[in-house]
């Protein structure tokens, strides 16, 4: 058994890839072979199919659009509300613990990969030192950080008992203050994508300038990774 658990840890990185993998595969597989109609449809009848164990996969990489889906499933009977609260923090707690593991038993890797982001390692640590345990807590809701910070952590002596207690705590109330309101504001949300669907045009300037955003960030962080190799 410790053996195992020695081995997962090692390996913590190459799990994390193979459960991104896995779950996008997983995901197109099923998708293809759904019995209706239309993307939408497809999708919808995937999540509520197997909602659990797409919500489980989603929530590893902290994804807050699938745990909002869970909460309309919820408002709508197609999920218990407090088992996918469970369930995705469950998966939000995996997720973080094998970012951690990365940090505290891959540091050549770390080091070699992350170089671009030796700032952020920096006010990490910085952080870990000033607030303690409360950086656990908040690093969920730090854009830029959230695989930043329990990777950083990792390297550093921190308690692996205590981070995974509090990263528990913390990813049940992320889960829990992500579903809850998208489960008891359902028929508003399903009123707004509803008519969203229904005037799709009006959100075209938006999707160009999201779009826009997205290629033009990407094409920012190559250009730094490529000066900070150089």
């Amino acid at each position: 058994m410790n053996n195992l658990l020695r081995l997962f840890k090692k390996h913590s990185g190459k799990i994390l890839a193979l459960v991104v993998i896995t779950f996008f595969s997983f995901l197109a597989y099923n998708l293809y072979q759904a019995p209706v109609d239309g993307f939408t449809d497809k999708f919808v009848y995937l999540l509520k199919t197997y909602g659990y164990v797409i919500l489980f996969a989603w929530s590893i990489l902290e994804g807050e659009a699938g745990l909002i889906m869970a909460g309309l499933l919820s408002h709508t009977g197609d999920m218990n509300v407090y088992m996918a609260v469970f369930i995705a923090g469950l998966g939000g707690f995996a997720g973080d613990q094998i970012y951690f593991y990365i940090g505290r038993f891959n540091k050549s890797y770390v080091h070699k990969k992350f170089r671009g982001q030796r700032r952020k390692f920096a006010l990490s640590h910085l952080l870990l030192k000033k607030y303690g345990w409360p950086i656990i807590f908040m690093q969920r809701y730090m854009y830029g950080m959230r695989t930043i910070i329990p990777i950083s952590i990792g390297l550093t002596r921190y308690s692996a008992k205590m981070f995974a207690f509090i990263n528990l705590i913390s990813a049940w109330c992320w889960a829990a203050i992500t579903i809850v309101p998208a489960w008891y504001f359902g028929e508003e949300i399903l009123v707004v994508l509803h008519w969203a669907k229904e005037h799709w045009y009006f959100a075209l300037p938006f999707a160009i300038v999201f779009g826009g955003s997205i290629i033009y960030y990407f094409n920012k962080m190559t250009k730094k990774k490529e000066e900070n190799e150089n």
